[in-house]
């Protein structure tokens, strides 16, 4: 196992590249499933979901190419529609493969999926989804099983917007005979990416963010080439870390319109931020402001971004509550964050207070899940001394080489090295 040492203390200047959406590549690539030859996709970041879904897209038969940020799949050769426990339980994200098995090939069998421990992320709206387009749902033995001869279109209503839920339903509708309509759609920019995707392969599918989307079947989808979209939460996890150091950090290759509520709360907190067509500049500066903030759907602020912001707050010049909507069991990293001196108390589970304090010092920490391990780093970046985040692999999930990253500044503005676990 390895870890993270990180000697803070240090202001962070210079210019950093913003990778491949992680949370947009995973249903862009379960997406050619359903096409009967080759899909290529570029910037595709090199992350461990992204190799774990590719594992299990090559267990069903596909044939996997990849080199230097291209992904090239070919689907012709799919043959198997059980995506096994083995290589489902490292990652949710691997109930994508559903829709499609099921729209293309009649018949899916997936194991139901692990991945981080921050609360229940049931896959109920799902199944119930699939079964209004016409699919027969059993599960047993911690599988579900979907088959119909055909998906046919009806309209769907989610409870809450889920992101994969409407992802996996907008896929298996592009195949299903007649139109779908789905209605308290997620609105995030991936689903527009997704929409945007099937459409360059011949789907029909309007409304992409927008609360309701409409997809009009077609009998097949063909190749096509697809870029992924920057990822919106690395670049406001770099943009909390220029904030919080105080630096001034030219984010690039971003997309700034995907990050209006986060920009929102870095100004509110102090920050001076430039905003370019596809770059953002963030300047810190000293008080940091104390901000409440309560994670919601987008547009609202993500909840993926709630443990970086936390982090800031740890040093702000006030008291702020954070209210986390989406996730329950979503504070665990508040305990590793009193480890470097911070005040945090959490009542009802979702509400969390945190008050200001004048510096944090360092300590082993560690990471419990992908987003945690982005407020420690954050969190070890203004702390004086070292600070030792253990259990990193949750952030090889989602971040690309973060402590190679950091040496792409300039000047070098923290020291970062993965060391091994000696145990």
């Amino acid at each position: 196992m390895d870890k993270i040492q990180i000697n803070g203390g240090r202001k962070l200047y210079g210019e950093v590249s913003i990778s491949g959406a992680k949370n947009a590549a995973l249903p862009l690539i379960a997406s050619a499933i359903l096409v009967n030859g080759k899909t290529r996709f570029t910037n595709v970041p090199d992350l461990m979901d992204i190799k774990s879904i590719k594992l299990l897209l090559e267990d069903l038969g596909a044939t996997c190419q990849s080199s230097q940020g291209v992904l090239e799949i070919d689907g012709a050769h799919i043959h198997k529609i059980e995506a096994e426990y083995d290589l489902v339980r490292k990652m949710r994200a691997s109930i994508l493969v559903l829709g499609p098995l099921v729209a293309r090939f009649g018949h899916a069998k997936v194991s139901m999926p692990g991945g981080c421990a921050i609360g229940a992320r049931p896959v109920n709206m799902h199944l119930s989804g699939l079964e209004a387009l016409g699919a027969e749902i059993t599960m047993d033995h911690g599988y579900i099983e979907a088959k119909a001869s055909r998906l046919i279109g009806n309209e769907i209503y989610f409870d809450t917007p889920t992101v994969t839920g409407t992802e996996n339903l907008m896929m298996a509708a592009s195949l299903a005979k007649g139109t779908s309509v789905l209605r308290n759609a997620a609105r995030e920019p991936e689903i527009v990416a997704l929409a945007d995707a099937l459409n360059n392969m011949g789907a029909r599918i309007s409304g992409a963010g927008t609360a309701i989307i409409t997809v009009e079947g077609v009998q097949n989808l063909s190749s096509s080439e697809i870029a992924v979209i920057p990822d919106r939460i690395e670049t406001g996890t770099f943009m909390v870390a220029a904030a919080a150091t105080g630096g001034d950090v030219l984010i690039k290759d971003c997309e700034p319109e995907h990050l209006g509520s986060i920009i929102s709360k870095l100004k509110a907190a102090g920050a001076e931020i430039l905003t370019y067509p596809d770059s953002i500049r963030v300047m810190g500066k000293d008080p940091i402001h104390s901000v409440d903030i309560k994670t919601v759907p987008y547009p609202g602020f993500p909840t993926d971004m709630q443990a970086q912001f936390m982090a800031l707050m740890t040093i702000a010049d006030g008291n702020s509550v954070i209210h986390e909507s989406i996730f329950e069991n979503r504070f665990i990293h508040a305990n590793e964050l009193l480890r470097l001196g911070a005040d945090i108390s959490i009542s009802s589970g979702n509400l969390a207070m945190v008050r200001g304090v004048k510096k944090l010092q360092g300590a082993p920490v560690m990471a419990s899940d992908l987003r945690a391990s982005a407020s420690l780093v954050i969190a070890g970046l203004v702390a004086e001394g070292t600070t030792v985040i253990s259990r990193v692999y949750h952030m090889d999930r989602g971040y690309e080489f973060i402590e190679k990253n950091s040496h792409n500044w300039t000047p070098i503005s923290f020291e970062s090295k993965k060391i091994p676990d000696m145990r």
